[in-house]
């Protein structure tokens, strides 16, 4: 029997404790490598993304929300990144139209509403879950690693 995969909870103490873990993840992620974002509009999610994408391109990059074009690629040393933002993805099975298929495969992806995605979503992830505590600046990250991120979560410092 398999073990489910043991959960980290981070204290996130203000914008620049989101920023430091955010950064952390950029400097451990992989081509392939999926990061699942989950929480309640307004938590964070899309900043934690800018953040990640900043630290693997320039800290100048623009990053809107593709919360219209539910997609957005760029082109990082590490390799490409595809940031979605599946908010209103209507069924599953439209986000295939995405090339999502090819970015787990090829790119790094992090996904805002993850959920969305339903079956289609990949085990071999880690999940991101944001929420907001003790006031508007404060919020707690909980990591749950699958496959071999749980490893890798120890060289950023967690885990």
């Amino acid at each position: 029997m398999i073990s489910p995969p043991e959960s980290v909870v981070i204290e996130l103490a203000g914008l620049p404790a989101t920023r430091e873990l955010a950064e952390c993840l950029a400097r451990i992620v992989k081509p392939g490598d999926i990061l699942a974002l989950y929480g309640d509009l307004g938590v964070g999610k899309s900043q934690m993304a800018r953040w990640f994408i900043r630290a693997l391109t320039n800290e100048t990059e623009e990053v809107p929300s593709p919360t219209f074009t539910l997609l957005q690629t760029y082109e990082s040393d590490v390799g490409d990144i595809c940031h979605f933002d599946l908010y209103r993805l209507e069924r599953a099975e439209d986000a295939f139209e995405l090339g999502i298929e090819d970015a787990f495969h090829d790119s790094i992806s992090i996904i805002e509403w993850p959920d969305r995605l339903g079956p289609y979503l990949p085990r071999n992830r880690l999940d991101i879950h944001l929420k907001v505590t003790k006031g508007k600046n404060h919020r707690q990250a909980i990591l749950t690693p699958h496959a071999n991120w749980s490893e890798r979560l120890r060289d950023c410092g967690h885990g």
